[in-house]
């Protein structure tokens, strides 16, 4: 009887947290004094625009020459409610279940519609938990800065990729300076830590936690490359060519 009221134990654990995340940061991005600063922090030189019009792209800094105001602990916590709960979050959630679901990979649920549903509440939650360690509570205390500051076309390509990788491990204080990234690299393993509690007993071994750990690194580095790029495919590709218009009819032709 105990062994069947674990998993449940561990879903309301999983479900608590992010419900009582949500809310927090809800309630500090509703804020009259937040709302100004958040839409200029939150935007970039295109707007608040998403990659390839999907993909939400609101912790990019795309031009880290113009002088840059260090965000308040309301606006970390705003920007982190704006990233989690974008609607793409939610769609990037159940893809990943559903393939997780193919083979019955990590979490181990099993197959069929309770599992898929554990599945897409687990693949929330991980979501969640990371990044509310990571770029709220971790980037407050540690006075980190979250976003992503883009090098831009001014530097070769392979620099740049580099960089975007690079920056998973090394970050930028709110002073402006760099250093090692421990706001993200202690928020991505507090929030593998915590879904040991909603995983499956299948799912929670060292072998299993240190393989997630690789698959949030990697992820997050790959994600990187995303906004560095982004602004020059758009430019090349998406920006409407100016037409220029006709010559005037000479008088009387």
């Amino acid at each position: 009887m105990r062994s069947c009221h674990k998993p449940v134990q561990r879903a309301n654990i999983a479900v608590l947290f992010t419900v009582s995340s949500f809310s927090v940061s809800l309630v500090l991005a509703q804020g009259p004094a937040v709302q100004p600063a958040l839409a200029q922090v939150a935007s970039n030189d295109a707007g608040d625009d998403r990659i390839l019009g999907v993909i939400p792209n609101y912790l990019t800094v795309e031009d880290p020459r113009q002088r840059i105001t260090p965000l308040t602990v309301q606006q970390k916590f705003a920007l982190f409610a704006k990233e989690t709960f974008d609607p793409f979050t939610g769609a990037a959630a159940a893809a990943g279940a559903a393939l997780s679901q193919i083979d019955n990979d990590d979490p181990k649920y099993g197959h069929g519609a309770g599992p898929y549903a554990q599945r897409f509440g687990a693949a929330v939650a991980d979501i969640t938990t990371q990044n509310f360690f990571s770029d709220a509570v971790l980037a407050s205390l540690l006075h980190e800065d979250p976003r992503y500051f883009r090098r831009g076309p001014e530097f070769g390509m392979w620099y740049r990729v580099g960089y975007a990788l690079s920056r998973v491990v090394i970050t930028r204080t709110d002073a402006g300076n760099d250093r090692f990234n421990y706001s993200g690299m202690l928020g991505m393993g507090m929030g593998i830590a915590l879904s040991n509690a909603y995983y499956p007993d299948s799912s929670v071994s060292g072998k299993e936690v240190a393989s997630r750990f690789g698959t949030s690194f990697a992820a997050a580095a790959l994600s990187n490359l995303l906004p560095e790029f982004w602004p020059d495919v758009h430019q090349k590709f998406f920006r409407r060519r100016h037409t220029p218009s006709p010559p005037p009819a000479a008088p009387g032709g």
